[in-house]
């Protein structure tokens, strides 16, 4: 993979690994295996400026968007039969109160570059105009914005009070 931002599709790898799954349960293959092809068929990943977004779905379409701002923490998952196949899954969390991830990004050749990709952006939100106006007034911005600044002029206003109550210049 040489930008993640040009993966669309799972690898066709996750096909065979939907297949061999639902087969060790025997029986229930006719059952298991559909749902996990129209799976792997309608399965479309996208990553923009702003987050990455995963849909699936062929009678009952889903949608997750997820801004980087947002993610918390990436989980790399490499299952016995995933590492045989070459394969690994992204488990992207946020704080929303879950404990499960809140986006699974299954079926990636070499996910320490997307991993890395991921953790840049997440980092970098904010830190494009905000960076420059912090070059021109010399202050420090944080990931957070705007929000920062109000933070700021409070936190400047309360010790400016404090210094006026104890007679500091």
């Amino acid at each position: 993979m040489t930008d993640p931002r040009t993966t669309t599709r799972p690898d066709p790898a996750l096909n065979t690994y939907y297949l061999i799954t639902p087969a060790l349960e025997l029986i229930f293959f006719p059952i298991i295996y559909p749902p996990l092809w129209f799976k792997y068929r309608t399965i479309r990943y996208r990553f923009d400026d702003d987050g990455v977004s995963m849909s699936w779905g062929q009678f009952f379409q889903r949608e997750t968007y997820l801004t980087y701002r947002r993610i918390q923490d990436i989980e790399v998952s490499r299952g016995l039969l995933q590492r045989r196949l070459g394969l690994a899954s992204l488990k992207l969390q946020t704080a929303s109160g879950g404990s499960g991830a809140e986006m699974t990004i299954e079926g990636i050749r070499n996910p320490d570059r997307l991993r890395d990709f991921l953790y840049e952006r997440m980092r970098g939100v904010d830190q494009g105009a905000d960076s420059r106006e912090a070059a021109h007034t010399g202050r420090a911005v944080g990931a957070g914005g705007a929000s920062d600044d109000e933070a700021l002029r409070l936190l400047e206003e309360i010790r400016d009070a404090l210094r006026a109550a104890r007679g500091a210049p």
